[in-house]
């Protein structure tokens, strides 16, 4: 028995979400872009995709994320991992199920943190698949890959805080069912470092604050968009505060290591549809007398692809396997190790695939050009690849700078 073995319910939940992908989703696709055409409007909601809503819920498949029996599948992250996997090769399945960021990370905050209202009027509705929130926390003025940079300024006035300040790349903003933010600012820049932030919850329509625009990733605007948000002496209740004054750092980080593996996952999924196109690609065409499949070069990308996905998999389960042994915190450099590695590997299989495909790989007729998009883009959200790589090694060094201290201590006597 493998340390990563599926339980049975998991292996039942991977083969229901596979025939609904074969029988539903991948159909679906194509419909989808029809009607995202048809409407001219690229935040459109498509009929398409709340019908896929439907089945999916009636199917059982609906919040196969969340780890609380009752409110969503109750599944653990290691099996969970191979669902997000299987989900991430189509860019419209995790919403079908509503497993999609940012609402599934915003679930597990208002979950943990919310208050009894806040569950009702937000909660209960995203769970629902009714309503989409965004998160608000990069800023255009401030390098926000370290977020005690964060300056939008939360100021308490009597039972109101207001807020004033900006706010982009808060993805979901432009979804047409968008109703709140959960917002992260700076309520005490006099506080230690990570006790200045506090994060609220904010109606999108309230008083103040403005969708200024979506902003286009490599020409793409994401049907949900990825707004910049203006926040202008927007009026806040105390009792809207998540968790408390100065919790926000703690509760971005509760928030983000789970979201971190869920995009890894994704990633896997994505580069394993990568390498399945590339393939019936690389079989299919014939170029000076043979098919591109037989050369060198071709089947050496075709057997990299496949290591690096068995390799990134394997990171990837071992880090969900010690978030479910040890918690979060005791897994952050497995987490990082794999937020680093599966979203740099996954691009270089999607251009790989790309360059077997020739012109038709950066057309719309295949999902590889809006892949590599994504996964390029993935490589900044919820952290550059820098700051993983850095808080790594950190963690690496003190280990030997703790033998040093201990040999010079030694030495001493």
């Amino acid at each position: 028995m493998s340390l990563f073995d599926l339980s049975d319910r998991a292996r039942q939940y991977q083969s229901d979400l596979l025939e609904f992908m074969d029988s539903h989703v991948y159909p679906a696709e194509a419909v989808y872009e029809e009607q995202m055409r048809e409407s001219g409007d690229p935040h459109f909601q498509p009929p398409v995709l709340e019908e896929l809503k439907a089945e999916a819920r009636r199917r059982g498949l609906w919040n196969l994320f969340h780890p609380h029996p009752g409110t969503g599948a109750g599944l653990t992250n290691l099996e969970y991992a191979p669902l997000a996997e299987i989900m991430g090769r189509s860019h419209i399945a995790s919403e079908a199920c509503n497993c999609n960021a940012p609402d599934t990370g915003n679930m597990e905050v208002l979950e943990l943190f919310g208050t009894a209202e806040h569950k009702e009027k937000y909660l209960k509705p995203l769970l629902e698949g009714t309503m989409a929130s965004a998160f608000a926390m990069t800023e255009p003025a401030v390098a926000s890959s370290d977020a005690t940079n964060v300056e939008l300024s939360m100021v308490r006035d009597g039972e109101e805080y207001v807020l004033n300040g900006r706010k982009w790349f808060a993805s979901n903003a432009l979804h047409r069912n968008c109703k709140v933010l959960i917002v992260m600012g700076k309520t005490d820049p006099s506080a230690a470092p990570h006790r200045q932030q506090s994060m609220m919850v904010v109606p999108i329509d309230a008083p103040g604050v403005t969708v200024m625009r979506g902003l286009p990733v490599f020409g793409y605007q994401d049907r949900e968009g990825h707004a910049e948000i203006d926040f202008a002496d927007v009026r806040v209740p105390v009792a809207d505060v998540l968790k408390g004054e100065g919790e926000g750092f703690a509760i971005s980080q509760a928030r983000l290591g789970p979201g971190r593996i869920h995009h890894c996952m994704r990633a896997i999924g994505m580069a394993e549809r990568a390498l399945e196109l590339m393939c019936r690609r690389a079989s299919s065409r014939v170029t000076f007398g043979k098919p591109v499949s037989e050369n060198a070069n071709v089947q050496d990308w075709i057997a990299e692809a496949r290591i690096e996905i068995e390799m990134i998999r394997l990171l990837t389960l071992k880090a969900a396997y010690l978030m479910d042994r040890v918690g979060n915190k005791e897994a952050r450099t497995e987490i990082a190790a794999i937020k680093v590695a599966a979203p740099n590997i996954a691009l270089k299989i999607v251009d790989r695939a790309i360059q077997v495909h020739g012109g038709a790989g950066v057309t719309d007729d295949f999902p590889l050009a809006m892949m590599y998009a994504h996964l390029r883009t993935l490589r900044l959200a919820d952290g550059p690849d820098e700051v993983h790589k850095m808080s790594i090694a950190r963690r690496e060094l003190r280990k030997y700078r703790t033998k040093t201290e201990n040999n010079q201590h030694g030495g001493n006597k």
